[in-house]
């Protein structure tokens, strides 16, 4: 009722404002869809007075902005994802409204995004996500986050993706556009930094200029110039002694100077601490201040916000001015002309089976096969008996976890998938395994479900054991959940190790069948001490509503998995560098990333540290030939531009297997004569191609002077230097199949 009530306000002043401006003889601009959207963020700003500037730049609930109803400009109606939309909420408050027509469909998790390496899959993810929003009458989408994988124990990975600059980039682009093209605007988030959740609020983040500028930006940086995005929302640490949500450097001269953004600038909810840092820095829109709403800080807590009276007295004395005033609103404007008021919006759509299908797509490809010894997957045909053994197998997993908590139309857990799959022609049997987090609620959403086992670890290790023996293939499902301390926002974890006593229930079925899978819902990378002694291990995510299908599928080889990891598992904590020579985590004051570049496989590689498995890494049904790598040329000249076309390298892959599948091949570039560190090799391309058995396809990458550039802190640009450059094509960041070396000239 709350769009519509808007809706019919807007219509109602709307026609008295044009009579108004008709009688004086003055079209008004703003409200003619077919104007040019500059001109109508120039006539709206021009009608309206201090106060409702100053109205429109913060909040006036939980979710939402008040918009001009003197001039009928809509109110902006926020929601969370990135996953999917959040159930309605009270007015002032994080509690669900208790609709009974707010359920949605559960996305995969961004990891599992990143995981398919497939930019189609993005693209398919922001449309479908995109087209929820716009059914629900939502204006922004406070997501995707890029955040970079620096270290295991960050909480919030499982919303970002992953640790590779390029690949978080090239895959943030089309959920943007997908998002955006709904009449949706996504807010790409955290800018900047926003690496651990223990002590987000306060942490203080220092690093090397080049370190920010090749790691850390460059998937905000492709959101804003390639992808479009409309809004951003700011991060809650600081970066250098201030707060990113006011941050001069980050917001003003790298975002709106140099990136030319022309969208709003979003706070994240309760991240606002100075009015005059907001005011001169960069921050268009306040939300979240005082998060009780009108219970805490005043009488009219939205009327108090740092953006609002405080604002307005400083204004009205004379200690400031009116321009940056005039750019947060005309940056709201463009942002509610895109959104609310864009008449030629689709309508969206809610739950369809458009949506179910997307959604177990994207897991489907998704899903990385990490270890599979002789064969053990897919699944015998012949198998007439497979045991399932994990609370992960039955726990709901769309509820929990922070913002991105959901309440969806349904959940397919992974035993119900399996079980749905092989029907009465296979006998599935289900053994606890082990008890974990038998909670299940989050703001006032409740799964439902009686998850309690007072049984000792004895007993249930016992259990299960006892039907592994009898079983052609036990499926064990654990790994985290979206509790405290595991993969949950405002809380990090406190060990790469597995919680609950997994390890030793994992151990116990080795020890019985020599047909053991173990699949990991997570997401994050975990300790694996056991992994000499199972057969296969398979990593899934979060996978929303279509989780149980997915994974039957993979498992049955229905689908053949061609998900590759977008971030580097680890042996042990200490192999990160985020975590080398007793760095402390999390860091509770201030932090220097001592790690700078070399994040992910780029550590690895340069301690010499061979990872559990690698970026990148990801197996196959099938098997695939590398082969015929060319150069267009032996000797390259630089361009005159940044991304123009320096170099072709074509490469040809062969599906020698007999079932089709799809492989992502991945092309690294090694400086061989840098004048500075560098990593010893990046990502600079990939593609994922599908194949038929006996099937072979040439693909083609683009190299520009971009691929071969590193930021130069001595001139605060970006250099290209002469030399020879070698292009690695390869499966994963340590499985290199051809390479060839060119000199740039």
């Amino acid at each position: 009722m709350k769009r519509l009530f808007t809706t019919l306000a807007v219509l109602f002043v709307g026609t008295i404002t044009m009579a108004t401006a008709q009688q004086a003889n003055e079209r008004p601009i703003y409200l003619d869809p077919d104007a040019p959207i500059e001109e109508r963020v120039e006539d709206a700003l021009s009608r309206m007075t201090l106060r409702e500037k100053m109205a429109i730049i913060h909040a006036q609930s939980k979710f939402s902005a008040p918009g001009v109803p003197r001039l009928g400009i809509s109110e902006i109606w926020c929601t969370d994802g990135p996953h999917g939309i959040r159930p309605e909420v009270m007015w002032d408050e994080w509690d669900q409204a208790r609709w009974t027509n707010d359920s949605c469909i559960a996305y995969p998790a961004l990891t599992c995004l990143a995981a398919t390496w497939n930019r189609d899959c993005a693209l398919s993810y922001g449309r479908s996500i995109g087209e929820e929003a716009r059914f629900r009458d939502k204006d922004v989408l406070l997501g995707p986050g890029v955040n970079i994988y620096r270290t295991p124990l960050c909480g919030r990975n499982f919303e970002y993706m992953g640790e590779d600059p390029y690949l978080a980039s090239e895959m943030v682009v089309p959920y943007v556009k997908g998002v955006q093209e709904q009449g949706v605007a996504a807010c790409v988030k955290h800018y900047a930094l926003n690496n651990e959740e223990q002590h987000r609020h306060t942490v203080d983040v220092s690093l090397s200029d080049r370190a920010l500028r090749e790691i850390y930006l460059p998937a905000f940086k492709a959101a804003v110039t390639e992808g479009g995005a409309w809004s951003l929302m700011g991060s809650y640490n600081k970066y250098r002694g201030t707060y990113a949500c006011h941050n001069h450097r980050l917001l003003v001269e790298i975002l709106k100077q140099e990136w030319g953004f022309d969208g709003a600038v979003i706070s994240d909810w309760g991240g606002v601490h100075s009015t005059e840092e907001a005011i001169h820095n960069g921050l268009d829109m306040e939300f979240g201040t005082w998060t009780d709403g009108l219970r805490e800080g005043a009488s009219n807590a939205y009327d108090n916000y740092y953006m609002a009276l405080p604002y307005l007295k400083l204004i009205e004395s004379g200690e400031v001015g009116t321009e940056e005033l005039d750019d947060k609103v005309r940056r709201v404007l463009r942002l509610t002309f895109r959104t609310a008021m864009n008449n030629d919006k689709p309508y969206g759509a809610m739950c369809s089976e458009a949506h179910s299908l997307a959604a177990r797509q994207i897991a489907e490809e998704g899903i990385v096969l990490l270890k599979n010894h002789n064969n053990n997957l897919p699944i015998a045909p012949d198998a007439k008996r497979i045991l399932v053994v994990g609370e992960n197998a039955i726990k709901m997993m769309t509820v929990g976890g922070g913002s991105s908590s959901l309440k969806v139309k349904y959940e397919c857990s992974p035993l119900d998938g399996i079980r749905n799959y092989y029907g009465d022609d296979v006998e599935v049997l289900y053994a606890r395994g082990y008890v974990g987090d038998v909670t299940g609620d989050y703001n006032g959403v409740v799964t439902g479900q009686n998850l309690v086992d007072k049984r000792s670890p004895k007993r249930l290790i016992a259990e299960a054991v006892e039907m592994a023996r009898e079983a052609d293939h036990v499926i064990f499902i654990g790994g985290l959940n979206k509790s405290n301390n595991q993969d949950c926002e405002g809380t990090d974890r406190r060990s790469l190790d597995l919680p609950y006593n997994q390890d030793a229930v994992i151990e116990e079925l080795a020890e019985v069948s020599d047909n053991l899978t173990v699949v990991f819902v997570s997401g994050n990378a975990v300790a694996m001490p056991w992994i000499d002694e199972v057969e296969s291990v398979v990593q899934v995510w979060y996978l929303g509503s279509e989780a149980g299908n997915a994974i039957a599928n993979v498992l049955s080889g229905e689908v053949n998995p061609s998900g590759k990891l977008p971030f580097t598992f680890g042996v042990k904590l200490e192999d990160y560098m985020a975590h080398a020579e007793g760095a402390k985590f999390p860091n509770p004051k201030k932090v220097f990333y001592h790690d700078g570049i070399f994040v992910g496989y780029r550590g690895f590689e340069k301690r010499e540290i061979e990872p559990l498995f690698a970026f990148g890494h990801g197996l196959s049904y099938t098997t695939f030939e590398y082969s015929n790598l060319q150069l267009s040329a032996t000797e390259a000249v630089a361009g005159n531009r940044i991304d123009e076309t320096i170099l072709e390298a074509t490469v040809t892959i062969t599906n020698r297997g007999d079932r089709a599948g799809k492989e992502v091949v991945q092309l690294y570039i090694s400086d061989v004569e840098s004048s500075v560190i560098r990593p010893k090799k990046e990502l600079k391309g990939f593609e994922k191609v599908e194949l038929q058995p006996g099937e072979s396809k040439t693909i083609t990458f683009s190299l520009t002077p971009e691929a071969l550039a590193f930021y130069n802190e001595n001139s605060s640009s970006w250099t290209v230097e002469s030399g020879e450059y070698r292009v690695l094509i390869s499966a994963s960041s340590a499985d290199i199949r051809l390479d060839k070396s060119f000199t740039l000239r």
